[in-house]
């Protein structure tokens, strides 16, 4: 890669640990008006996900409008899966504008967008399917969401597998793919969680 490509994918990896950063805790995520009842709510049902810590710095937002409603929680842990996916897609298309990105790159991120936008899909089913848990074939639904947002989680693991075994993607460009896929996966497997606990605590 040139001097200034290389710059550019600095400046990108940077945008990327920004964006990792944001799924880190954060000491006023746990603040809510809603009051003590809703944020302990959300305390119990993120105790039991894959990575709690970025549960409440994510969920906890939402505890006033969420209350003590299950439900109500897995369709917002969806739709930050959701919205982590569209950033994720983001920072991986830009990826592929940058100078000297070579033709198998260029490939392996073509690959790994068309996986990002199947995992927001995926997730998008999900919400659906757990909007539709009153219908009537409550297990049905629930079944469906849980194998939809699998489905999302596979999707970016597939974009993590495909770019780690091309010996032909230059490490920085997999590092920054890699780290935005873990985004998606985490949140997945977050939402995962409370959708198989839904009708716990």
């Amino acid at each position: 890669m040139e001097a200034s490509s290389c710059k550019s994918l600095i400046f990108l990896l940077f945008a990327v640990v920004l964006f990792i950063s944001q799924t880190q805790p954060l000491v006023t995520a746990a603040k809510d008006s809603g009051g003590q009842a809703n944020t302990n709510f959300v305390r119990k049902k993120c105790s039991i996900t894959t990575y709690p810590s970025l549960c409440l710095n994510k969920l906890m937002p939402y505890a006033s409008s969420v209350k003590a409603n299950s439900t109500k929680l897995c369709k917002e842990a969806l739709n930050v899966a959701t919205k982590g996916a569209r950033d994720a897609s983001i920072i991986v298309s830009n990826l592929k504008k940058q100078k000297g990105i070579s033709k198998y790159e260029a490939a392996a991120i073509k690959d790994c967008i068309e996986d990002v936008k199947d995992a927001m899909y995926e997730f998008k089913r999900a919400i659906e399917a757990m909007g539709h848990l009153g219908d009537g074939d409550k297990e049905f639904q629930l079944s469906n969401a849980k194998t939809y947002a699998s489905a999302a989680i596979t999707n970016a693991d597939s974009c993590t597998d495909g770019v780690s075994d091309n010996r032909k993607v230059n490490p920085k460009v997999k590092d920054a793919i890699n780290r935005s896929m873990a985004v998606i996966i985490r949140l997945g497997s977050n939402a995962l969680s409370l959708i198989n606990h839904v009708y716990e605590y």
